[in-house]
């Protein structure tokens, strides 16, 4: 009996010792297959300028009845994409919306529309993006109209605060910037645009990457172009706040890039197509 215990034990020992065994082979092979991956994506990025994929959802999650309605009548960029990438942009506006913390000031109601505008505004400057959550945003606080800004003591109409994590807007001047599509002003998408540029700053994900180092490649070339530079001041297409600093150059840019994208291509090809590089607009048209 005791010599049969011990067999036993020991079977169970060797039986044991197999099974460890092969999970750390099957994890050390797991682990392998990761960086390679990685690798093989980090290659593909640099010689493509572009994520490997985009899209790879377990589960899509809908809107509600009355938001997919604001969306559809509101929100004309959505209908301008496939039926496939529709219900991707869909899945991203009903992920957002949870993401973040949506708050109404000076008594205004946070409503569907709300909600609905403001996510697909960052949805759509993100969505040739891996990550489309823009990590930098927490809370974005919305105003029914301008606003006193504490920052530097002066009313706004939208604001971007990296360290609180804050987006600020005024709800009626973010409605202005639909109502007209091709004017080139809108504040929406230009704060957003902020946020992605200082997000892309801090992150190190493939589309932070992509989008950094793009626009850095814009940089240089104008830079190294005295003509390009004295082409773009000259034309007077740009509103000349875009030559403020760098960051608001790229916001400006982008609002541009979004509402008159063919006007931009024709008088800039190269700039546009940076831009288009930096965002990964292979859609709707642009």
């Amino acid at each position: 009996m005791e010599l049969f215990l011990s067999i036993s034990s020991f079977e169970q020992y060797d039986i044991s010792s197999n099974s460890i065994l092969a999970v750390l082979l099957v994890s050390l092979g797991l682990v392998i297959s990761y960086f390679a991956f990685k690798m093989f994506e980090m290659a593909y990025v640099m010689r493509n300028k572009k994520p490997l994929y985009n899209h790879l959802y377990f589960r899509l999650r809908k809107l509600s009845p009355n938001q997919q309605s604001i969306l559809k009548n509101q929100f004309s960029f959505y209908n301008r994409l496939q039926k496939k990438e529709q219900r991707y942009f869909e899945h991203r506006v009903a992920s957002f919306i949870i993401d973040k913390s949506f708050i109404g000031r000076e008594n205004l109601k946070i409503d569907d529309e709300i909600l609905v505008l403001v996510s697909a505004t960052a949805v759509m400057l993100t969505f040739g993006f891996r990550d489309f959550y823009i990590g930098l945003i927490d809370k974005i606080f919305i105003y029914p109209d301008t606003f006193f800004s504490k920052v530097n003591q002066a009313h706004h109409k939208g604001e971007f605060n990296p360290k609180l994590k804050a987006l600020v807007l005024s709800w009626k001047d973010f409605k202005l910037g639909y109502a007209i599509d091709d004017d080139d002003l809108n504040l929406g998408i230009h704060e957003f645009a902020h946020a992605v540029h200082l997000n892309s700053i801090k992150e190190r994900d493939v589309s932070s990457i992509i989008f950094r180092d793009s626009f850095k490649e814009l940089t240089t070339m104008l830079s190294n172009n005295e003509s390009l530079r004295k082409a773009l001041i000259a034309s007077k297409y740009f509103r000349v706040y875009a030559y403020t600093n760098q960051f608001e150059f790229l916001a400006v840019l982008v609002e541009y890039f979004v509402e008159t994208p063919q006007e931009f291509k024709s008088q800039f090809p190269e700039v546009y197509s940076k831009v288009k590089q930096m965002l990964n607009f292979e859609f709707a048209g642009y």
